[in-house]
C-alpha cells in the first residue's frame, strides 16, 4: 500500500470515477493524469454501438486538458460518440510482480481512465489544425516535410475530443505483498521489470535514393 490517506482517496471528480476496488492504488489529481497521457499515444476508447458494447483501440494525442483521437469519417464509432457518455482509457504495464502464492501474484502499472461525451470537430480548417498538432507532435516539423493534404483527405477523416476532466488513475510499483506468514515460505518473489522500447528506424525500402532521415525521427522517444 502506500501511504494515500481515505481523505486524498474521496477526492474523486465524481460518483462514478471513485475507485472502490483497491483504492490506495487510486489518484485523481490531473498531474498524474497527463503524465499517464503522455506516456503512449495507444488509447482503448469504449462505446455501444447498435446496444453492443465495443472497445477500439486509435492513436491519440493531449492538448492541454482535452485529448484528441481520429479515424474515418465513415466509421461506425464517430457517429455514436455524440449520442451517449464514453469511457477513454490509457493503460501502461511496468512489470510483472511474483508473489510466493498465486494469490497474490499482480503487476506494476500505470493507467487512466476518463469519463464524459465526445465532441467531434467538423470544421475542416480546425481538423487540418488538429491533425498537424498530432503528426507533429510525434515528429517535430514532419507536417511541414509531408506531402499536402488533399482536401478530400480532411473530409475523409473524423476527430473528435473529450475533456480530462472526469478521470480516475491507478498506479502500482514496487515489490510483491504477501500475507505475513508467506514470507517463511521457500519460493523466489521479486518483479521482472517490462519497459516499451523504441528501436532504430527502418528506412522504406521505396525511398528516393537522395532523401535523408531527418534526425527528428531519430529523436522520437515515446512520452
Amino acid at each position: 500500500m502506500t501511504d494515500q490517506t481515505d481523505e486524498e482517496y474521496r477526492e474523486a471528480p465524481s460518483d462514478r470515477t471513485h475507485v472502490k476496488r483497491y483504492h490506495w492504488l487510486a489518484r485523481y489529481d490531473q498531474e498524474t493524469v497527463k503524465a499517464i497521457l503522455d506516456a503512449t499515444p495507444l488509447a482503448h476508447v469504449g462505446c455501444m454501438m447498435n446496444g453492443v458494447p465495443f472497445v477500439t483501440p486509435t492513436f491519440f494525442w493531449r492538448e492541454g486538458d482535452r485529448v484528441y483521437w481520429h479515424g474515418s469519417s465513415a466509421g461506425r464509432m464517430f457517429h455514436a460518440l455524440e449520442h451517449q457518455d464514453i469511457c477513454f482509457t490509457v493503460s501502461m504495464l511496468d512489470g510483472l510482480v511474483i508473489a510466493r502464492s498465486a494469490y497474490n501474484f499482480n503487476c506494476n502499472f500505470r493507467s487512466v481512465m476518463l469519463l464524459g461525451r465526445a465532441e467531434l470537430i467538423k470544421d475542416e480548417d480546425e481538423k487540418a489544425e488538429k491533425l498537424r498538432n498530432f503528426v507533429n507532435g510525434l515528429i517535430p516539423g514532419e507536417w511541414e516535410r509531408l506531402r499536402p493534404v488533399y482536401p478530400k483527405e480532411i473530409k475523409a477523416t473524423a476527430i473528435a475530443s473529450m475533456s480530462i476532466a472526469e478521470a480516475s488513475c491507478k498506479v502500482r510499483t514496487g515489490p510483491p505483498i504477501d500475507d505475513d506468514e508467506d514470507y517463511t515460505h521457500p519460493s523466489w518473489a521479486g518483479v521482472i521489470p517490462i519497459r516499451y522500447q523504441v528501436l532504430p528506424p527502418e528506412p522504406d525500402p521505396r525511398n528516393l535514393p537522395d532523401v535523408s532521415m531527418p534526425e527528428d525521427v531519430l529523436k522520437f522517444r515515446l512520452g
